[in-house]
């Protein structure tokens, strides 16, 4: 008997500003699943997220989230890096520690458990060895981990990364995109916002696009996945050039 979805999205429709984002297909993401999230800048991939979280309330439509995933700080979130995140004045433990403040309240200390579950999520992503260096000294594929770590300081059912692997070289993404897989083997539920061709057409990757020709995938269904150019342009912002899909040249579109 299937398992019933972690939370299922149905007619969601979303507002940057004062301009209405087309209407999400509907998807769902069931335990174990992995969903790659794809589409140019503008068409509401990190707005997504941030509905799940319950940062943004949605414009219309109807998102509903499992009971274990009701509560605070059940969804782990690694979003974009920034120059804050890189500039913060912390050591890697009280980084990877702060992910549990969620659950913390308004106590004013972390319990033994907290504690162990941050060191379980340093020794998870082999940083332990780094725990008392400053964050800000770090490379950035370690303080990517570091921020994996954060997200998984407490058990979590599912986790949602916003373009996880922007800015790390060839091999920090490499090592970035195996532990993902580890921990989607270890029964993690993942959604991920990315630019990463090969892992949007992984096997076993549900895929949601969004922008042009917007649609939800399952794993499975006996065709491949498909992943058009324009559904990965940036819009001329340094990935890659800007083409002339109606996303990047509007006046272009019939």
């Amino acid at each position: 008997m299937p398992s019933s979805p972690l939370l299922q999205c149905t007619g969601l429709v979303a507002t940057r500003g004062a301009r209405p984002l087309p209407r999400y297909p509907d998807f769902r993401i069931d335990p174990g699943d992995f969903l790659c999230i794809i589409g140019p800048n503008g068409s509401g991939k990190t707005t997504l997220l941030k509905i799940l979280l319950g940062l943004l309330p949605p414009t219309a439509g109807h998102l509903d989230l499992s009971p274990a995933l009701r509560a605070p700080g059940a969804i782990g979130y690694l979003p974009q890096q920034s120059s804050f995140q890189r500039d913060f004045p912390a050591s890697v433990r009280e980084v990877v520690l702060s992910g549990a403040q969620a659950r913390r309240g308004w106590r004013p200390w972390y319990t033994r458990a907290e504690r162990a579950d941050a060191d379980r999520a340093l020794a998870l992503l082999g940083i332990d060895a780094l725990s008392a260096r400053p964050y800000r000294e770090l490379s950035g594929g370690q303080r990517q981990r570091v921020l994996l770590a954060r997200a998984l300081c407490t058990p979590r059912q599912l986790l949602l990364l916003d373009e996880p692997l922007t800015g790390l070289d060839p091999d920090a993404a490499t090592s970035f995109r195996a532990l993902l897989d580890g921990i989607h083997r270890s029964g993690t539920a993942i959604a991920m916002v990315t630019h990463d061709l090969a892992a949007a057409a992984a096997p076993g990757r549900h895929l949601l696009r969004l922008g042009p020709d917007a649609a939800y995938e399952r794993a499975g269904a006996g065709t491949p996945h498909r992943i058009l150019p324009h559904q990965l342009c940036c819009h001329g912002d340094g990935a890659c050039a800007p083409c002339d899909c109606p996303a990047c040249a509007p006046e272009a579109a019939p």
